[in-house]
């Protein structure tokens, strides 16, 4: 096995199930309005995004962690877009193949958030009232 980089990828449902039928093995294309594929470097950031960002728009988030061969990540600076632990690489739409013909062994899901129910909602709602 080469030297690989750990990275990661905040995702929601749509995506994953994507994914998921490809066994876990390659992310798909990106769409028209999509021209850069954009994995994180750190788990924290990618749960900032799937909890914070992926839950309110399709209610749940998903971390996924995956490993690529370093050789191909060099080609790919990596950008910084806010806080120091804010760090992405950007990969053009067209280099997708490229980036999961290096990914070595399985996507994994290894945090995932949820949108509450209704019921929980509701009952978080009412419980502030509780004396």
């Amino acid at each position: 096995m080469s030297e690989t980089i750990t990275l990661y990828r905040p995702t929601g449902p749509e995506e994953l199930a994507l994914v998921a039928s490809s066994g876990y093995r390659r992310w798909p294309p990106r769409l028209p309005d999509q021209p850069i594929f954009y994995p994180v470097s750190n788990e924290q950031y990618a749960i900032e995004i799937a909890r914070d960002w992926n839950v309110p728009s399709s209610g749940a988030g998903f971390v996924t962690r995956f490993h690529v061969r370093r050789d191909f990540m060099n080609g790919y600076p990596m950008h910084v877009v806010g806080a120091v632990r804010h760090s992405e690489w950007w990969i053009p739409a067209e280099d997708l193949e490229a980036l999961n013909d290096a990914i070595e062994g399985l996507i994994e899901v290894i945090h995932t958030f949820q949108a509450p129910s209704r019921t929980e909602t509701s009952k978080n709602q009412n419980h502030e009232f509780d004396d």
